[in-house]
């Protein structure tokens, strides 16, 4: 999950993320006359435990520290990062951000962010509990989890896996332009693979459950979640090959989503690889259909107050009435494309630079759930699951083909399961095609929400 620069509050760390300011700033006020100097420091911690036939697998804890140095003279930008908070290391750090900008070529438009007077949102993405609650306590989650798949239906025949897992990350980023803030954020997980059949036939499904704390866990959701999806796909067939009907299941919107998000990204605009280049102001999608990316919606697992470059994070409309109304910058690729930020720099680490990309995308809800859409369409193919959505989706030409199982939807329920089809359009077409976006909003660790979609006229190859 990408880290974000967020200033500090009462339910955040605390005095450890400005210990952690403290350290940048000072090697910010380093900076030479005609330098702009960012520095960027974070470290965490994260817990995984695995739980199998009873047992627990295996259990593994981390903790990481590191600095990303970025060193800007005359149009020369200079990036090093070190995986240590030591003192001496992160004096050499800098260094080396300094010697790499002497390789590069000039580029006008490369420079740091400066303050733009946004006023912060006010979230708390913080539980202190992830940290405070005993490992013993986190490994009964995970086998319990277990216990609960095994025994939920007697065609449950095995658990492929079983995890709990959870990470608490700090970071603060402060430049010579003025910039000074720290974050501080916690997410826990448990998810679990089922395994039901009957005769010689065997099917998987997928159970998941995120919070910011132990407590915001649902294990009877995730238990009975994985083993309806395995069980109800028993008996799964090809089916006819035609056009139909697709509805999304939250889980796939949102994996749909995310890869259709990376299309706004100004940066990926600027560079002519995006369907939305040259588009803006045009319909690009079906009247009804609005998409935001609001990083201050605290539900987001991707939100923030503020992004990786210190600005203050803000709700930025993409599409709106079906219109398509314009991107998400950062920095240099603002300017490139003659605009201002719109504080959606995102980077993966100490270890990485900020780009622009969207942190938590959503399509304005509807006023139906998966039930009431279901109702509302003759005959459709529900899809449960896809493979292949990150080699066959391509935000660029807008070609979409993802293998697909999944149910047969008649008379608003469902009828008999179906595996090993393939769905395809193109992504334009399918924006220009929705007819229905479910009210079920499900946020995931990610970069888009879930939630239930139905999309008119896809093609689908099967028998």
């Amino acid at each position: 999950m990408t880290e974000a620069a967020e200033q500090t509050t009462p339910t955040s760390p605390g005095d450890s993320t400005e210990e952690l300011l403290e350290l940048a700033s000072k090697v910010v006020a380093r900076a030479r006359r005609g330098e702009q100097l960012e520095v960027y420091v974070s470290r965490g911690k994260e817990l995984d435990v695995r739980a199998y036939e009873g047992e627990i697998e295996s259990l593994s804890s981390s903790a990481s520290a590191g600095v990303g140095v970025r060193s800007v003279t005359g149009g020369r930008q200079g990036f090093a990062y070190a995986g240590s908070l030591d003192e001496a290391v992160v004096a050499d750090t800098l260094a080396d951000a300094r010697d790499n900008a002497t390789f590069v070529t000039p580029d006008e438009h490369v420079g740091l962010a400066e303050p733009d007077g946004v006023a912060h949102a006010s979230l708390d993405l913080w539980d202190e509990s992830v940290m405070s609650t005993p490992t013993a306590t986190k490994v009964a989650l995970a086998l319990d989890l277990e216990r609960r798949a095994r025994g939920a239906d007697d065609r449950v025949r095995q658990v492929a896996y079983c995890d709990y897992g959870d990470m608490a990350v700090e970071s603060a980023v402060a430049s010579s332009t003025g910039i000074a803030a720290t974050s501080g954020r916690t997410v826990c997980s448990l998810s679990v693979m089922a395994i039901a059949g009957e005769g010689a036939d065997s099917q998987t499904g997928f159970g998941f459950s995120a919070g910011r704390s132990p407590s915001e866990l649902d294990l009877a959701r995730t238990a009975s979640d994985a083993v309806e999806r395995a069980t109800r796909l028993l008996g799964a067939k090809k089916a006819k090959s035609g056009r139909f009907v697709v509805l999304l299941d939250p889980r796939v919107t949102s994996s749909l989503l995310g890869i259709v998000a990376s299309a706004f990204s100004g940066e990926a605009v600027t560079k002519g690889r995006s369907i939305f280049a040259g588009r803006v102001g045009e319909e690009v999608a079906v009247s009804m259909l609005e998409i935001v990316d609001d990083p201050t919606d605290a539900r987001a697992f991707g939100a923030s107050r503020y992004d990786a470059e210190g600005l203050a994070c803000r709700r930025n409309v993409l599409i709106e009435g079906g219109v398509l109304s314009g991107f998400v910058f950062d920095t240099v690729s603002a300017r490139r494309a003659s605009t201002v930020s719109t504080a959606s720099a995102l980077r993966g680490g100490y270890a990485t630079t900020p780009v622009a990309g969207c942190r938590a995308v959503l399509l304005s809800p509807g006023t139906l759930d998966a039930r009431g859409i279901m109702s509302e369409v003759d005959e459709a193919l529900y899809v449960q699951s896809v493979t292949g959505i990150h080699s066959g989706v391509n935000p660029v030409s807008g070609d979409f083909s993802v293998g697909a199982e999944g149910l047969m939807v008649r008379g608003g329920e469902f009828a008999e399961p179906v595996r090993e089809v393939t769905i395809a359009s193109t992504l334009q077409r399918m924006l220009q095609s929705v007819l229905h976006v479910g009210c079920d909003v499900e946020w995931l660790p990610g970069a888009a929400a879930g939630q239930t979609l139905a999309i008119a006229d896809m093609a689908l190859s099967g028998a």
